[in-house]
This record gives structure tokens, C-alpha cells and sequence, in this order.
């Protein structure tokens, strides 16, 4: 056999750039996102989708420096396909984190599958108690809230405004149980109903015709997407808007209000952040999902945002990298970088230690039907159950 220099020299240096290239292409980090985006909860995965690839759109597709694939999946509600997801996100597609999630039946259903995979997960929505507590997991962090947490505010908002007697609704599954819990923990006035409806229930006039019965000074309800627009058009249908103050959480935002316009005047709902903040980082936020979207964003839209912004602060701190899982949750926890709800930490279950506000549904300076800041409720408010997470 014939010695060739050369030709070795341009097979080694052929083979070294196909490493190279291989090394990059190595190198892009691969996101599995998960989120209800068809039936009658598809606007607030739909928003959850929205602020993501908003986040990546004005970083140039990437986070951290490093180009982000992002492979979505729709669970449509469903705990069953949700797992599959999941499942396919970790066999086929090797992702190497997991975000979004906007159903808490869904999150319940894919937390072991995730949990045992050792998968780092940030969540933007859903956030059962469970999973704030005995079952939670060193790998999870949420950027939205846990479940109770926005029903406490509202209850506190009912006691500052001196209402004695509070009618209580929301839909039987997790979430809603866990709403109402949240409810029950800071009121401690007399309840004169407390009613569990159908998940994605259309008809609520039965329950309102025993809402009337009740008389209540005020009624607490938690109806999130379809369920909030049917729910806000039949409480005012039935002369209840304007007679008996409504107070809210999830129901009447960017991904409602559209819907509702000028019906939901007047409602009143709570959690941790609001399209009217003035900070720099909310303000750029709104004014670009605005322009990009011709709506203005939930709170939706602002959680799964804020995923996008956390990812990117970690992996910034670990250059890039996600394969020592440790640094790359250390660098999640440490939450280093401008929040457009203001500074937040994590506790020791990956859920936010923040502010709750009260808001209204209100006309903006634009003449828009939007929210209203109106109070600060909670201040560094956090979940009961962290004391029970090992």
C-alpha cells in the first residue's frame, strides 16, 4: 500500500470538522414543552406556547447561548396522553429539560415518569399540592405558583374588605380542590356554599340559582378558559354581577378578557402579577407580546415567559452545559436574574416565595378591558407545604 501524507492529513482534518460539527449540533439543548392546546383550556396553553417562544424569539433562538429545540406536544387535558408525552419526550426525543404543563390532573399524571427519569422540569402553570409537599422533587421548579397560593390572596382580599359571609366554586379536580383549600386556610368567616362543578362544565345555572338562594356577601370562584367565559356571561345574565362582588383567580385575564370585554367589569381576581407593572423587564414584556401577538398577555403567557428566563439565567451560570444536573438546578434555584413580577426566591420545593396583588377588571388608558393593580395582599408569601418536602 502506497504512503500518502497528504491524504491522511485531509482525512484527519475531514474527520476532526465532522467531530467539530457533530460536538455543535451536540451542543443544542432540546426542550420538551407540554401544554393543553386544543379543547376548551387550548388559550391558556396556547398563551403558555406564545410567551416561550416569545423569550427565545428576541434571544435569537437561544437560551444560555445555546440554540434551543423546541419539540411541544399537546396533552389535550388528558392525563393518559400527557404521559405519553412525557414518555416520548424521554425515550425518543432524549430531551434534556421539560417545561409548561397547564392542568393540574396533567401535571399529577406525568410528576413519577419525570421524577424517576431524573429530569429536570420548569413548570409554568399548574402547581398541586402534592407536589409542593411530601411528593416533591429536587428536579422540579415552578414558575408560576403553588395552587392554593392565589385563592389565599383573594381570601385575604375578602377579609380586608370586611366580607362575612362568601359563597365558594370551582371545578372537581385537583386544582380546584386545592383552591378552595387555599381559600378555607385565611378566611375564617362563615361559608354559605361550597359547590365542586364538572371539569369543563358549559351550563352553571342550577348552581347559580342556589347561589341567589344562599344570599352571600361575596362569591369565590376559580373557572379557568372556557369555563371563566361561560361561568363571568352567566353570572351576569343572571343580574348576580353587580349585586354580589365576584373574586376570582385564574378566570378573568389576557386569555378571557377578550372574550368577556366589557361583561367582566368590575370582577375581581388576584395573583402575582398583572399587565399594568411598571418594572423593566414586565414593561418590555407586554409591550413585545403585545405588538408580536395583537393581544395583551395572561398570566399565562407571563409564567411560561418567565421558564424561558429562568433557563436561560442557568444556563448561562453552567456556560451551556446541562450535563452535570446538579450545577444546572443550583443555577435554576439561585432565580438570578430581573423577574418582570420582582424579586422572588424559590423554597425548598421549587415553588416561589413572592408577592400576591388584588386586581380589577377595569378599562386601561387605551380603553382596553385589561386588570387594574389595586392592592398588595401577600408580601414573600409561600406554600404550606414546603415545610413537608425531604
Amino acid at each position: 500500500m502506497t504512503f500518502r501524507p497528504k491524504a491522511i492529513s485531509t482525512a484527519i482534518a475531514t474527520a476532526w470538522m465532522l467531530t467539530s460539527a457533530s460536538g455543535v449540533a451536540m451542543a443544542d439543548i432540546k426542550i420538551g414543552f407540554l401544554a393543553t392546546l386544543s379543547g376548551n383550556g387550548a388559550a391558556l396553553g396556547q398563551d403558555m406556547l406564545d410567551g416561550f417562544n416569545l423569550a427565545l424569539t428576541e434571544r435569537g433562538g437561544k437560551l444560555g447561548g445555546q440554540t434551543i429545540n423546541l419539540v411541544k406536544e399537546d396533552d389535550q387535558l388528558k392525563p393518559d396522553v400527557g404521559v405519553q408525552a412525557v414518555q416520548k419526550f424521554l425515550e425518543k426525543e432524549k430531551v434534556d429539560m421539560v417545561t409548561g404543563v397547564t392542568f393540574s390532573n396533567v401535571m399529577m399524571a406525568i410528576a413519577k415518569p419525570l421524577a424517576d427519569a431524573d429530569m429536570t422540569f420548569v413548570g409554568s402553570n399548574a402547581g398541586p399540592a402534592p407536589l409542593a409537599g411530601k411528593q416533591c422533587s429536587k428536579g422540579f421548579f415552578f414558575t408560576s405558583w403553588q395552587n392554593d397560593n392565589q385563592a389565599e390572596a383573594m381570601a385575604k382580599f375578602a377579609v380586608d374588605k370586611g366580607f362575612k359571609k362568601m359563597y365558594l366554586m370551582a371545578p372537581n379536580y385537583q386544582s380546584g380542590r386545592d383552591q378552595i383549600a387555599g381559600f378555607h386556610r385565611i378566611y375564617k368567616g362563615s361559608i354559605t356554599g361550597e359547590v365542586y362543578t364538572q371539569l369543563n362544565q358549559p351550563d352553571y345555572s342550577a348552581e347559580l340559582a342556589q347561589l341567589q338562594s344562599a344570599a352571600p356577601d361575596a362569591v369565590y370562584a376559580f373557572f379557568p378558559g372556557g369555563m371563566g367565559v361561560n361561568f363571568i356571561k352567566q353570572y351576569k345574565q343572571a343580574g348576580l354581577l353587580g349585586k354580589i362582588p365576584l373574586l376570582t383567580v385564574s378566570t378573568v385575564d389576557g386569555s378571557t378578557l377578550p372574550a368577556l370585554k366589557d361583561t367582566a367589569l368590575g370582577v375581581y381576581a388576584a395573583t402575582f402579577w398583572g399587565p399594568d407593572f411598571q418594572n423593566a423587564t414586565s414593561k418590555s414584556f407586554t409591550a413585545a407580546f403585545e405588538k408580536t401577538y395583537g393581544r395583551i398577555p395572561s398570566q399565562y403567557a407571563a409564567q411560561s415567559y418567565e421558564s424561558a428566563l429562568l433557563i436561560d439565567s442557568a444556563l448561562k451560570k453552567t456556560k451551556g452545559s446541562v450535563a452535570d444536573k446538579k450545577a444546572l438546578r443550583d443555577a435554576l434555584r439561585a432565580a438570578d436574574y430581573a423577574s418582570l413580577r420582582g424579586n422572588y426566591k424559590f423554597g425548598a420545593n421549587g415553588f416561589p416565595i413572592q408577592d400576591f396583588y388584588a386586581f380589577e377588571v377595569a378599562k386601561d388608558a387605551g380603553g382596553r378591558v385589561s386588570l387594574k393593580t389595586i392592592a398588595t395582599v401577600l408580601k414573600a408569601h409561600q406554600d404550606v407545604y414546603a415545610a413537608e418536602c425531604k
